[in-house]
């Protein structure tokens, strides 16, 4: 999975407002536009970890699960989607297990959503 990394690119997921909630993260997501009707087949993520979750320790701890979690259920998502995973403040008291879930779940609810359109 690629990583979302400019502002830029964040931002044009955000606007687009169509988002996934679970207990302990959010997932904003928006499907990237087809380019001479060729559709870009990659997945890309971006974290959004405020310091509202915690310290730098904890953080960068959230985020790596972040991390390992999208690679774990990304093949669940359609491709060319971007995804921005935004933690809550209880996410850095989640366990792994519980955070796995809801990635899941969340995923499952973008595809879902995705389909429709």
């Amino acid at each position: 999975m690629e990583r979302l990394k400019s502002h830029e690119q964040f931002v044009a997921v955000l606007r687009r407002r169509r988002k996934v909630s679970e207990r302990d993260i959010v997932v904003h997501y928006r499907m990237r536009p087809v380019v001479d009707g060729v559709a870009i087949p990659e997945r890309r993520l971006g974290l959004a970890v405020s310091k509202g979750v915690g310290n730098a320790v904890t953080r960068n701890r959230v985020k790596r699960r972040f991390r390992v979690l999208a690679a774990r259920h990304q093949d669940g998502l359609p491709e060319g989607i971007d995804i921005v995973l935004r933690a809550k403040p209880s996410a850095a008291a989640a366990d792994f297990i519980s955070l796995d879930g809801q990635v899941d779940a969340a995923f499952r609810a973008v595809s879902r959503r995705t389909e429709q359109q």
